[in-house]
């Protein structure tokens, strides 16, 4: 069933943890607010939730009328369960319970009226992902990965399971592409060179783009203020902006049918 208000939901995986995928999620999540869209982001990495600290706000949800009401920072409402469950302590849950937290972050949060709401997934294809795609039609879902053969080989995994459960893929994003190293202009290839466009290319998936590696980006999720909100004319910036395009022209079909699968078909 559609959540009310919602047009398009996306969910943002990666095959592996360590590729960036909640520093893509984030910027992409202010990128899209900052040209004009209604944006929520979930953070759906209930394991390592780092939504908070990367979007800089450590307030508490509150409820209204049986509702929970979203945190809202840099124009993007957000939840996640570092909001619930604050600081280091871990938490060690099984399936089930993960499976309905993540039906009350989707049915129990007012997230009233939005463009995109991005679901930033646990890295893997475990039971987060699968609960969250039984529970909601899902317009399209982002595959992160760096260049590096490693990191493709659990990528590629992430794409499969999104067929598999029959999930469009808007596309394949690569991160830290390169590197610029500061006052010569030199490009690095630290994890290597195109392997992110060679993995769409040969899995018949668009690809969205070359994110570089840039100190920047750490700093800015470091502290709170992620790069995206330079805005677009900004140079480090603009490649999150360059991607935001591409996702929007990958939704404007509009949102897709639930889908019905089995996990052995």
């Amino acid at each position: 069933m559609p959540i009310d208000g919602v047009k398009n939901l996306i969910t943002v995986g990666s095959g592996k943890g360590g590729v960036g995928k909640t520093t893509v999620s984030v910027n992409l999540a202010i990128a899209l607010a900052q040209m004009g869209q209604k944006v929520g982001l979930l953070d759906a990495d209930v394991y390592g939730p780092n939504v908070p600290l990367m979007m800089g706000i450590r307030d508490t949800p509150y409820a209204m009328e049986n509702r929970i009401q979203p945190l809202e920072q840099h124009g993007v409402k957000l939840m996640s369960m570092g909001f619930l469950n604050p600081g280091d302590k871990p938490l060690i849950w099984r399936g089930p319970m993960l499976h309905s937290v993540m039906q009350q972050f989707i049915r129990q949060v007012d997230w009233g009226e939005l463009d995109y709401l991005l679901v930033d997934l646990p890295p893997g294809t475990g039971d987060v992902a699968l609960s969250l795609i039984q529970t909601a039609p899902i317009t399209g879902a982002i595959v992160v990965s760096t260049p590096s053969e490693v990191a493709l080989e659990d990528g590629r995994k992430a794409v499969l399971m999104f067929r598999q459960v029959k999930v469009e893929l808007l596309g394949i994003v690569e991160n830290m592409s390169y590197m610029i190293v500061p006052g010569t202009g030199q490009k690095i290839d630290v994890f290597g060179q195109g392997g992110g466009r060679r993995t769409a290319e040969a899995m018949d998936v668009p690809f969205l783009g070359e994110l570089p590696l840039n100190p920047e980006v750490r700093v800015g999720g470091d502290s709170g203020r992620p790069i995206a909100l330079r805005g677009e004319a900004d140079e480090q910036a603009a490649p999150f902006f360059e991607m935001a395009k591409r996702v929007m022209e990958r939704c404007a079909g509009g949102r897709r049918k639930a889908p019905t699968f089995s996990i052995e078909d």
